[in-house]
């Protein structure tokens, strides 16, 4: 059986790459599997565990990263960290599944290396930082200082979108959509 391939999307928080990938899911031609990430930090509202992530505890998680579970981890903000599992990857794979993954930008690179003939990596960019700032203040989920910190994380991740496979642009969300469809359909094929 033929081994699925893995479309990684990473992006600045707020840019929207969760809103591409799950689009990209609903998409039966593209036979994607959802790479579930770990995370130590609590759910929002809408998340629920299995599905959106695993929520775990900080020493459940680096007692995995100590054994090698990981494919990659990060820690992205203080106290918060996110990863995927190699078994969850292996499974998948093993299905004949397409994986997309929807991960920070430093998790994104290191998937790629790891998988350089097998991956296609996608930064979602946004057209400025000033609508990164908007959509981010939009979603109301954090204090300022955490604000402040992801505007300033954004900054750096912005400068690495040269590394990446493609660049989508995510100005108009239903032409993003199509232009993501049309970079798996490409990749694909």
């Amino acid at each position: 059986m033929k081994k699925g391939k893995l479309i990684v999307f990473s992006a600045p928080s707020g840019a929207g790459k969760t809103t591409i990938v799950k689009h990209l899911l609903n998409c039966q031609r593209f036979q994607l599997a959802f790479s579930v990430s770990a995370t130590t930090r609590r759910p929002r509202v809408s998340e629920r565990s299995d599905l959106d992530y695993y929520f775990i505890e900080s020493d459940d998680f680096l007692s995995k990263v100590k054994a090698g579970e990981f494919l990659e981890y990060q820690q992205v903000y203080e106290g918060f960290y996110y990863g995927t599992l190699k078994s969850e990857i292996t499974r998948l794979r093993n299905l004949g599944k397409n994986i997309i993954f929807d991960v920070d930008v430093h998790g994104g690179l290191n998937i790629k290396a790891m998988y350089p003939d097998d991956c296609l990596a996608v930064f979602v960019s946004v057209p400025s930082l000033d609508v990164l700032e908007e959509r981010l203040r939009k979603r109301n989920t954090e204090t300022e200082e955490q604000f402040k910190m992801r505007l300033q994380k954004a900054q750096k991740e912005i400068s690495l979108k040269k590394h990446f496979d493609a660049i989508l642009v995510n100005d108009k969300l239903e032409q993003t959509l199509q232009e993501a469809e049309a970079m798996l359909d490409k990749y694909l094929s």
